[in-house]
């Protein structure tokens, strides 16, 4: 079927209104850092009565002291209070949070728009060369930390990740832009609906695990600077984004997500091999790139659960798997000849 031009125009209008969308977010979650208050003080500021409360009557024996004849009667400790709805919590982290998460919903509904209108100007699943690839991934990314942002209440990443996505989609639309058209014959299977959807998907899931995997060794490296005496503590960057603590666990449920997408991608791109060439496996670049992938993820998991290797040992590990990730999708399969090199820039 022909190209649908209004569609294939429509697409490239919103990608490039998502890209401004964004940079206005990106704007609004770096104001926040420089005119919002720290996450962190907030949190003891909101945890302090809670710990005064605590401590009052009982007759409380400070200083092997007798409690007082006179106290009041115990109070039971203060249990947290509840934390607030996602949009009550957004609304009290300020104006800036407030436009940026917005922004940010708003940059991620276009980006869809735009990737639904490319695949309905081309007839068929829009991620069928690499431009569509990283267009399509950097969507799911911006749609997956926009869950994150409402779940975990981390608009303190958002400067550094949905930066990361305005980078990635600037680079895409470019570098790469490859106008709208057909497939080649080996990719018009529907098997490119089930195999490049999962690993879309889960290359925009281990995207944003890379961006909070450097997140946690900045502040990993920055902590025990600080307990050697080699840095001040109270850094103003540091103290706006989570403890490495909390970035070490988001970032373990952010692979343990998507990992298993990516293994269901590899299964259903074997399946699809055997389909086109008649071989489940033929040790093709780009198959043995998503196997060394696959192989340092699952190192990288069994790291998490070991304790010896946990920590920024353990972040290593992911983010050079995620380096085997770029390395297949930006030079083993645009530069290195094999039966997927029509998945290059050039669809």
């Amino acid at each position: 079927m022909p190209v649908n031009l209004g569609f294939a125009t429509a697409s490239n209008d919103f990608l490039i209104a998502a890209l401004l969308i964004y940079s206005l977010a990106v704007l609004a979650f770096a104001g926040n850092y420089a005119f919002g208050r720290p996450r962190r003080k907030e949190e003891a500021k909101a945890a302090a009565p809670a710990a005064q409360l605590a401590t009052v009557g009982g007759g409380s024996a400070l200083a092997g002291g007798e409690p007082s004849a006179t106290a009041a009667a115990p109070v039971p400790p203060a249990f947290p209070a509840p934390r607030p709805g996602a949009f009550r919590a957004i609304r009290e982290a300020g104006p800036w949070v407030t436009a940026a998460v917005s922004f940010s919903a708003l940059g991620a509904l276009v980006h869809l728009a735009a990737v639904v209108c490319r695949g309905l100007a081309v007839h068929r699943a829009p991620w069928g060369n690499m431009y569509e690839f990283i267009t399509a991934l950097t969507c799911v990314a911006a749609i997956f930390f926009c869950y994150v942002l409402v779940r975990f209440r981390a608009w303190a990443l958002g400067v550094f990740v949905m930066g990361a996505v305005v980078i990635a989609l600037g680079l895409a639309e470019t570098l790469i832009y490859t106008p709208a058209g057909p497939l080649v014959p080996a990719l018009q299977s529907y098997w490119l609906s089930i195999h490049v959807t999962a690993m879309t998907l889960a290359t925009g899931i281990f995207f944003v695990a890379a961006v909070l995997g450097i997140m946690y060794l900045v502040a990993e490296r920055y902590r025990k600077r600080v307990e050697a005496g080699k840095a001040k503590p109270g850094n103003g960057l540091i103290a706006r984004i989570p403890s490495a603590a909390q970035l070490d666990k988001l970032t373990y449920r952010t692979v343990v997500f998507g990992f298993p997408v990516w293994t269901f991608g590899v299964i259903a791109g074997a399946i699809w091999a055997d389909q086109a060439w008649g071989r489940y496996w033929g040790w093709d670049p780009v198959e043995t790139w998503a196997f060394i992938t696959w192989v340092i993820y699952a190192a990288y998991l069994h790291a998490r659960a070991t304790a010896g290797w946990r920590g920024a040992r353990a972040h290593y590990i992911q983010l050079l798997g995620f380096a085997s990730l770029v390395t297949n999708m930006l030079v083993v399969q645009v530069f290195i000849t094999g039966m997927h090199s029509y998945a290059g820039v050039s669809g």
